[in-house]
Order: structure tokens, then C-alpha cells, then sequence
């Protein structure tokens, strides 16, 4: 895997359906679903940058202990566009990303590494799949830069993907993770 390849983990949204802050929620062990995600992403790919709201201190403080540079996006609750967009202008110069979402805390590092090899042999954009279903994290080669840095709504890269869809590189992989986020307290 490439070294300059940069892993964002989006750690800024409200958690609305959950209730409170899903994020810190415990799971097992000492971990908690974000810090579960970020340290999935971080054995892959040693340099991530965490985004989060302001007014989350305890979340920055989690993520910043745990090996993340971590970024306050000013403007969150203009959704995941924004904070992606954020992150890829902090990221400096690099040859892609790997954009990951801290509610998805069961990915598997291995898979993630898959998808970061991909990218770095050449691939411009590239997502797991699980029994058919695209999944995260999504993986995006340096060339996308100015349409991620002008995102700003609530859907993140999903329009850079729909337009681009030929391009997508699907990888099959054995990570029902991959497609297991975290919305409500059921789905722990």
C-alpha cells in the first residue's frame, strides 16, 4: 500500500436516531464504536484524519489519544459532504483517500487494506462488496479532489459516484461489516 494514501474517518453527525452520542457508545471491551472504526482504519492505513462537530470534546479526545489527527468541521450540520470536503482539504498532498465512517465500527482492517492496495495500483476509485452489496469504506485516487473539496451536502461523494460509476473498482469480500452501520441502539 501506498504511504501517502490518507484514511478520513467522518466522525461529525448528530446521531439523531440513536438517541444519544452513538459514537461513544461502549461495545466490547474498552472500545466504543468510534474508536472501534479508527482503530480498523488505522491498522491499515497508519495516517487518518477524524472529522468532527464542534462541542464534541470527549469524541475529539477519544480519536486524538487513539492516533488520529483529529479536524473540527465548523459547518457539520451541513451534512457529510461538508465534512468530507473539510478532511480532503487538510489532507495535503496525497495520492487518495480512504473515506470511512466512524458509525461502522465492524469493517475489518483486512479489507480495508484490500481496498487501499487497490488504490494504490492504480485504481481511481474502489468499494468493497458483500453478497453483491457496495459497501465502506470507498477508496478514491487524488484526481477527485476538487469535486470533494466543493461538496457540501448531505450526501457526501454518493453524486461523484453515480457520476463515475463506470470507474468504480468492486472488490468481493467475505466482511459483512462492510455494509453494518450503527443508526439505532438495535443495530448493536
Amino acid at each position: 500500500m501506498a504511504a501517502n494514501i490518507c484514511g478520513i474517518l467522518l466522525a461529525a453527525g448528530a446521531s439523531k436516531r440513536f438517541g444519544s452520542d452513538k459514537l461513544l457508545h461502549p461495545l466490547t471491551g474498552q472500545s466504543t464504536v468510534a474508536s472501534a472504526a479508527l482503530a480498523n482504519l488505522r491498522a491499515a492505513i497508519p495516517h487518518v484524519i477524524a472529522v468532527v462537530r464542534p462541542g464534541t470534546a470527549q469524541l475529539q479526545n477519544l480519536l486524538s489519544e487513539s492516533g488520529a489527527t483529529v479536524i473540527l468541521c465548523a459547518n457539520a450540520e451541513d451534512g457529510m459532504g461538508a465534512s468530507l470536503a473539510t478532511a480532503v482539504r487538510a489532507s495535503g498532498e496525497v495520492s487518495g483517500w480512504i473515506i470511512a465512517l466512524a458509525d461502522m465500527p465492524y469493517i475489518q482492517a483486512e479489507t480495508i487494506g484490500t481496498i487501499a492496495s487497490a488504490l494504490a495500483a492504480g485504481a481511481p476509485i474502489v468499494a468493497p462488496s458483500y453478497k453483491g452489496a457496495r459497501g465502506h469504506p470507498v477508496g478514491l485516487a487524488a484526481r477527485f479532489r476538487p469535486q470533494l473539496e466543493a461538496l457540501g451536502a448531505d450526501e457526501g461523494a454518493r453524486a461523484l459516484l453515480k457520476e463515475h460509476a463506470g470507474l468504480i473498482k468492486l472488490i468481493d469480500v467475505n466482511d459483512p461489516g462492510v455494509c453494518r452501520d450503527i443508526d439505532t441502539p438495535a443495530d448493536l
